[in-house]
């Protein structure tokens, strides 16, 4: 990050911030060629600047924030293939963004470094490195997961304890502003995938396909009903377009007429007398179940007079099958019978 590697610096600078597993964090400097032609062949020097902090328990996670307490993120550059055809792009200058304090701050401190590990969180001043806050966020567990996320125009330190608590403290003064027992790590998918988001969200894998959302902030909750999607957009029904008499006459689709438009006496006059007309009958619904009762009994009748012609016909399957046998087995032997006499003679027998 862009921020200060010695005491004694009065400008930021690139550095990298390493953060070891017995609490300690080294800041190393790194020296950038100027120029955008040199980046391609010389290299970029490491060097380390003697600031070392401390903390206890391993290091977690690290920030830098303004001199007003607003996060500050990190310079980029997007990279780009050099060799590509886009001459648009070869053309344009790409350089990265530096931070540099206003003229009204160059005396004093500009930045704040937040530093948490699993044991305790801690707020210095630089370049100066005065620890301006210290909080022990716990002694009987650790911290799985630490990260510094904004919430309602503001930032603040998330925590997620091993005991399943989730703390929250505000930043730079790190004051406690939450503390509750949401989830006890039962399972070392939750304590791996775990991890903070903005607007006071968080996420984790409850299972190897599913994931679990949840949310610490009550502005997040009442806007939850307006964040939910739709499946579709309700849109009222357009009206029916006026038909030419051209489009009718050469072609398009059929149009849907109504019954009693085509055929009513109400618009058509009286029907003639080859218009077939309803005449209810006289029996009403006791006739029309009685019917229905009349025509279910023959169908029944008829279904029972199948299933007795079909097991006769099964019957007469099975006959003809041993009459067949019957009549193979006979001509089996009248065979053997006609090879053994076939050449005997008359005074043989």
């Amino acid at each position: 990050m862009e921020s200060f590697a010695r005491k004694n610096d009065s400008a930021v600078s690139p550095c990298l911030w390493v953060g070891t597993g017995l609490g300690m964090v080294l800041i190393l400097s790194l020296n950038l060629p100027a120029s955008d032609d040199l980046r391609q062949s010389e290299p970029v020097m490491v060097s380390p600047s003697g600031t070392v902090l401390t903390l206890k328990g391993a290091v977690l996670t690290f920030v830098c924030l303004d001199c007003m307490g607003t996060l500050t993120h990190p310079p980029y550059e997007v990279w780009r293939d050099p060799h590509s055809a886009d001459d648009g792009e070869k053309t344009r200058k790409r350089k990265l963004v530096m931070h540099s304090p206003s003229s009204s701050q160059d005396m004093g401190d500009h930045q704040f470094a937040v530093i948490c590990s699993e044991k305790q969180a801690k707020v210095f001043s630089l370049p100066s490195q005065t620890c301006l806050y210290v909080h022990n966020i716990t002694e009987t567990s650790f911290l799985l997961r630490a990260d510094v996320v904004t919430l309602c125009n503001s930032v603040c330190l998330a925590c997620f304890c091993a005991n399943g608590h989730i703390m929250t403290l505000s930043l730079p003064s790190l004051r406690p502003l939450l503390d509750l027992n949401y989830l006890p790590v039962t399972d070392m998918r939750i304590a791996r995938t775990f991890c903070f988001t903005n607007e006071g969200q968080a996420l984790y894998l409850s299972s190897p396909t599913e994931i679990q959302r949840l949310t610490y902030s009550q502005e997040m909750c009442d806007n939850l009903q307006d964040m939910l999607g739709d499946l579709f957009t309700p849109v009222e029904t357009p009206e029916a377009q006026n038909r030419g008499f051209l489009k009718g006459l050469f072609g398009g689709s059929g149009q849907a007429f109504d019954r009693e438009e085509l055929f009513g006496e109400a618009t058509a006059g009286k029907a003639s007398r080859s218009l077939a007309q309803h005449i209810p009958g006289s029996g009403g619904i006791e006739g029309v179940r009685g019917a229905a009762g009349g025509v279910i009994g023959d169908l029944t009748r008829a279904r029972i007079a199948l299933d007795e012609r079909g097991q006769k016909l099964g019957e007469l399957d099975e006959r003809t099958a041993s009459m067949m046998a019957s009549a193979e087995a006979f001509s089996k032997h009248a065979h053997e019978v006609m090879l053994k006499y076939k050449d005997k003679k008359w005074y043989q027998f």
